[in-house]
């Protein structure tokens, strides 16, 4: 199959270009770029200097469906809802790995991010691409809304435990970190060396634009009316998100008992590792990879469930999931091209 990627210069980009150079079944057709359009891909990352010789190319709708079978978009949000529609009446199936079709209802998406939403029959068609919990969905799909970075981390945590009413919905805090290429790759002063180095930050409190897309799925998950707590952290390091969540448990379980649950959960799930007893992941080990990794513990004393889940932001939390969407689409065995072993140390 051949696949373009618009978007080209973005870090969630780039890593499709990694992933997609080793996938045996999928030619990279097309690198779009509006602004360095012309220009080389190695001329500007380097590091693909005689791995893969293209330029980047100019936007063109019909000259990119002829190329391609797929289309990949690694757009900031708003420029998706202009171009997905063009793609879907050429025959081009659509992986969104911005927030354009991943909220239902318009309002809330013109609330949240501040751009106009797309036409709803497009949104209507969408399928939201978490592949654990939507995998027949996706199957059938010809748009997907590749989940946001945090809300992959957040919602693959949080489902199973809502599923059985374990714990207090309207008790949810997530307290959020990611690495700063999460910020992507233009220039901004929160991510300049001396504003970011040695520093920890807070930020968009109570304002982040995925705060409404895990809310909405969780509901959808557990038919429960919810509200959450989400605050979001930059971390002085590159890559990897960690949501420690926190919530008032309904019943008494132990922690082995959780973890059973989750263990049962996702038992067919080869990208989700839960953890054992008294071992909680950290973000270097699911470095360059397309994991979730998760460990828990009940606060006894509390009466709190402690949960802490670890990805790859630009992996799981972008590219890696977008092309196990691509996978689970053309019948392929998910796992295909994303088997690579996390980077350690």
């Amino acid at each position: 199959m051949k696949a373009a990627i618009i978007g080209g210069t973005g870090y969630g980009a780039v890593e499709l270009v990694r992933l997609l150079h080793n996938h045996p079944l999928v030619e990279i057709s097309t690198i779009v770029s509006h602004s360095n359009s012309g220009n080389e891909l190695q001329s500007i990352y380097p590091h693909l200097s005689g791995i893969i010789e293209t330029s980047f190319s100019e936007m063109d709708v019909e000259v990119v469906s002829e190329e391609a079978d797929l289309v990949f978009f690694g757009t900031p949000s708003g420029v998706s809802t202009e171009l997905v529609p063009q793609f879907l009446e050429q025959g081009v199936k659509c992986i969104d790995l911005a927030g354009d079709f991943r909220l239902d209802s318009p309002e809330i998406y013109e609330k949240w991010y501040k751009l106009s939403a797309p036409p709803q029959e497009y949104t209507e068609k969408a399928t939201y691409g978490l592949s654990e919990i939507y995998k027949e969905e996706v199957k059938n799909s010809t748009l997907i809304a590749n989940p946001g970075c945090y809300p992959t981390a957040t919602l693959l945590a949080l489902i199973p435990i809502l599923k059985e009413q374990l714990i207090e919905p309207q008790s949810i805090i997530i307290d959020a970190k990611s690495g700063l290429s999460g910020a992507g790759r233009s220039v901004s002063l929160k991510a300049h060396f001396s504003e970011s180095n040695e520093n920890f930050r807070a930020y968009k409190l109570a304002e982040h634009q995925h705060i409404p897309e895990i809310e909405q799925i969780l509901v959808k998950e557990s038919g429960i009316d919810l509200q959450v707590s989400f605050t979001p952290h930059l971390v002085p390091m590159t890559r990897g998100i960690m949501c420690t969540i926190y919530s008032n448990m309904t019943v008494g379980k132990t922690t082995e008992e959780i973890i059973e649950l989750y263990q049962s959960f996702y038992k067919e799930h080869p990208f989700v590792r839960v953890r054992p007893e008294g071992i909680i992941p950290g973000t270097k080990e699911v470095y360059g990879s397309n994991y979730c990794d998760i460990g828990f513990k009940v606060d006894d004393r509390t009466g709190r469930l402690m949960i802490v889940a670890v990805i790859d932001n630009l992996v799981k939390g972008a590219a890696g999931q977008a092309i196990q969407n691509m996978n689970l689409i053309q019948g392929w065995d998910e796992q295909t091209g994303l088997t690579n072993v996390p980077i350690y140390p």
